[in-house]
């Protein structure tokens, strides 16, 4: 297994990943061009392959200072439970840590909670969300 920082990658990888780690349709590059995105806007991202394929990938959003973002962790199935996404996660941290950030924010489902909070290291906290655009309800 080797884990790499922003080594490079195509756009249909990561998309072929995102689908198999989400349940989600194999978006297209001109939906969504990884590659473009993740030079455009973040700090870097860690990946990890097997035998050449990509089973692994973690993007760190930042805001070009001191807060830092964990964001489309994805595992293959094929792989978890083997310490990919514990090596991705410590890699994305010493990254944001080396490039000064002070925090590094992670959101996650309830069902990942121990992974984050226990393998991971992070601690909880409190954070709001407002879902925007037509799906949207007032209130």
């Amino acid at each position: 297994m080797e884990i790499a920082w922003r080594a490079p990658f195509r756009s249909s990888e990561v998309n072929a990943l995102h689908a198999e780690c989400f349940e989600t349709r194999v978006y297209s590059e001109d939906e969504w061009d990884w590659s473009r995105l993740c030079e455009r806007h973040s700090l870097g991202w860690a990946s990890a392959r097997t035998g050449g394929v990509l089973v692994g990938f973690a993007n760190v959003l930042w805001d070009g200072f001191t807060h830092a973002w964990l964001q489309d962790v994805m595992v293959s199935p094929a792989v978890r439970r083997s310490g990919v996404g514990t090596r991705l996660v410590r890699m994305a941290r010493e990254q944001a840590d080396a490039a000064g950030c002070e925090w590094l924010h992670v959101d996650f489902e309830e069902h990942l909670r121990p992974f984050y909070l226990g393998a991971c290291g992070f601690s909880p906290a409190e954070a709001g969300l407002i879902r925007l655009g037509s799906a949207a309800t007032p209130g």
